[in-house]
């Protein structure tokens, strides 16, 4: 891509924020998880939602895909939901004809732009592994065939809480393939206000199309162009590989709560969705460098679904938040 100018970047940054307007139109608050959610979007990785039910998570996915001049399409998860539910299957068919019969690979909700996973975690794991191949290769194999995903490709997850009656935990290996955890929360005061009184009154406008499969495409072609130091990325590198707890009588001893909280920590795919995050978060704010703060805001949305926690961490009731916090208290960033 050439080097743009200061009108192309303008452009770009206006329709951003069209963007955020226009999925603002249904979704009342949650200006974090929004960001996120574009965050995510930009640097071309999935995402996933977890949070209780009725916090809107469905909602916020689907007015994304209306904003979106995309493809769209929903699969609700369910415990006797099967592998060709979601990825298709082959169905025989007759030439009238020559009366020849021939299988046809039938394509599956997965073949789409965006896909919202809804309630992931309610169907067992043999369906949830389903879309490993389709979230990091971008393709479906079936019969000894690959079939290519339109580009672009996102899956957004939602997930009710483990604590959950009904839920299946994720699989460690799906979970790498999330660019970031999100977490939903309860609204405040005011904005909870507003929903009831938005949504017990007339019908709410439909949510512009605003953007399309190009323009998002060149976004992410963007983001991987903003630049993050030297000093950045090493300090970036050096956080990952402090996840990882250091056995008793090491050399170097590491983090001490890594040690006591962690039994795995993350792998380097978590380096290359920091980087990437912290890049998308800088264009999002209208800026072509990434900083340390973009790296700061974003460590725990990357790491805490690729950390796995110990007995200990369970007990003392510390999450992989609790850990990440540890570790940037630990590990400073470098001077800005």
């Amino acid at each position: 891509m050439n080097t743009p100018t200061e009108a192309d970047i303008q452009r770009e940054l206006a329709q951003l924020a069209t963007l955020r307007d226009a999925i603002a139109t249904a979704i009342v608050g949650q200006q974090d998880v929004v960001e996120q959610l574009l965050i995510a979007l930009l640097a071309g990785g999935h995402c996933l939602l977890e949070g209780v039910p009725g916090l809107g998570k469905t909602l916020l996915v689907r007015s994304l895909g209306q904003a979106l001049d995309l493809q769209f399409r929903r699969v609700q998860f369910t415990p006797d939901l099967m592998p060709s539910d979601i990825l298709g299957t082959e169905i025989l068919e007759e030439d009238h004809g020559t009366g020849h019969r021939m299988f046809k690979f039938q394509r599956g909700p997965v073949f789409t732009n965006l896909l919202l996973a809804d309630e992931l975690n309610r169907t067992p794991p043999k369906t949830q592994a389903a879309l490993l191949e389709a979230m990091q290769e971008r393709t479906v194999s079936y019969a000894g065939v690959t079939h290519a995903l339109p580009a672009p490709f996102f899956v957004l997850a939602t997930q009710n809480p483990l604590e959950q009656s009904g839920t299946y935990p994720l699989p460690e290996a799906q979970l790498d393939r999330f660019l970031l955890h999100v977490k939903v929360d309860y609204p405040d005061e005011a904005e909870e206000r507003t929903i009831i009184e938005q949504t017990t009154g007339r019908p709410q406008p439909e949510v512009p199309r605003v953007m399309h499969g190009e323009a998002i495409l060149g976004l992410q072609a963007r983001v991987r162009e903003v630049h993050l130091g030297d000093e950045l990325l090493t300090w970036i590198t050096r956080l990952v590989r402090a996840t990882r707890p250091h056995p008793p009588g090491s050399a170097d001893a590491g983090v001490p709560e890594v040690n006591q909280w962690v039994r795995w920590g993350a792998g380097p795919r978590a380096g290359q969705s920091l980087v990437l995050a912290a890049k998308a978060r800088a264009l999002l704010h209208g800026r072509l460098a990434a900083t340390r703060e973009d790296v700061i805001a974003l460590a725990a949305p990357v790491m805490r679904h690729r950390l796995l926690l110990s007995f200990v961490a369970e007990a003392e009731r510390r999450t992989a938040d609790d850990v990440v916090a540890a570790l940037l208290r630990a590990m400073p960033p470098p001077a800005a």
